[in-house]
């Protein structure tokens, strides 16, 4: 079965939503980081999920959205488990080892890995130059973009001991990728916020059940969290979770999927960004070379998409 956009998305929502996963998504690294310093991950996952959970359920229960429609709950919870507890997951574990760079590069690969799971869409996918060539120059765009800093953790030998922490990020890349095209071709007939709240439920009782058996649970103790982590919970649930993760899923109802994954070749970007407005860093020419390549990806992929949508119609 293959899925085409839909043609009723207003494309001011749906600019607005891919602002949303690009900004907000591309700053929650390094909110993960602050949160990691005072709290174990799966702490940090189960409170950050059950924040957003609770904050979507209530805004279901206010705007009188249905949230009781079985089919659409089961479909909800195998994706909230690749998607949200698998793929969210990847990234934290990671992060306990990597640096933030490596980790992004890592996850830059996801949507190399989306078009090779995506099989219902090989055909379009596989015979588009744009597509495929936007792919390719993204993931050498990540790689420019971190390159320096990839070689200075190799220096260091921080990643001889990142193996681990490596191999949780790939099976992020590819338990998110799946989780993609399980949504995408098995929606679960409720609204968007309806279908993120039973996906943020669901993570947060697997980051429990993870905190419990790790003992994560023990080790925690609330008085030695600081505001800094606590405020990184707040924006994760609030931005990362609550507004994010609902446009990532209303996106996948209204564009391609290959389109959509363009966020993790724009979020390094955001966050290189962020770095040097907030933090006073410097950017390199490299760097600069990066940023351009990433940008030209987008652009290819999405006027592919774009072209695709008019051929469908």
């Amino acid at each position: 079965m293959k899925t085409s956009p839909s043609k009723h998305a207003s494309p001011l929502t749906v600019t607005l939503a891919f602002a949303t996963i690009y900004l907000v998504w591309g700053s929650t690294y390094f909110f993960i980081q602050m949160g990691m310093e005072d709290l174990p991950p799966f702490i940090l996952g189960a409170f950050r999920f059950l924040l957003g959970s609770v904050l979507l359920f209530c805004w279901c229960f206010a705007r009188g959205e249905k949230i009781w429609h079985v089919p659409g709950i089961l479909r909800s919870i195998i994706a909230g488990i690749l998607l949200v507890a698998c793929g969210n997951g990847g990234v934290v574990l990671g992060e306990q080892t990597l640096p933030s760079a490596v980790v992004a590069i890592l996850w830059s690969a996801q949507p190399l890995v989306l078009v090779l799971i995506d099989r219902p869409n090989w055909k379009a996918n596989f015979r588009s130059p744009l597509t495929l060539g936007g792919l390719a120059t993204g993931f050498a765009g990540v790689g420019l973009l971190f390159g320096e800093q990839l070689s200075q953790a190799a220096a260091g030998g921080s990643l001889s001991d990142g193996l681990p922490g490596m191999l949780f990020v790939a099976g992020g890349t590819v338990a998110f990728s799946i989780g993609s095209v399980y949504s995408k071709r098995y929606p679960a007939n409720l609204t968007a916020t309806a279908g993120v709240s039973w996906q943020m439920l669901s993570a947060m009782l697997l980051f429990m059940l993870a905190a419990l058996i790790s003992g994560d649970a023990a080790r925690f103790k609330w008085h030695a969290v600081s505001t800094s982590s606590w405020l990184a919970v707040a924006y994760l649930a609030v931005f990362g979770s609550v507004l994010a993760f609902s446009a990532f899923m209303w996106l996948l109802k209204v564009r391609s999927a290959a389109q959509v994954s363009t966020y993790a070749y724009v979020n390094p970007v955001v966050a290189i960004l962020l770095g040097v407005f907030f933090a006073a860093e410097e950017i390199s020419w490299l760097q600069l070379g990066g940023l351009v390549l990433i940008l030209l990806s987008v652009l290819a992929i999405n006027i592919s998409g774009s072209r695709r949508a008019r051929t469908a119609g």
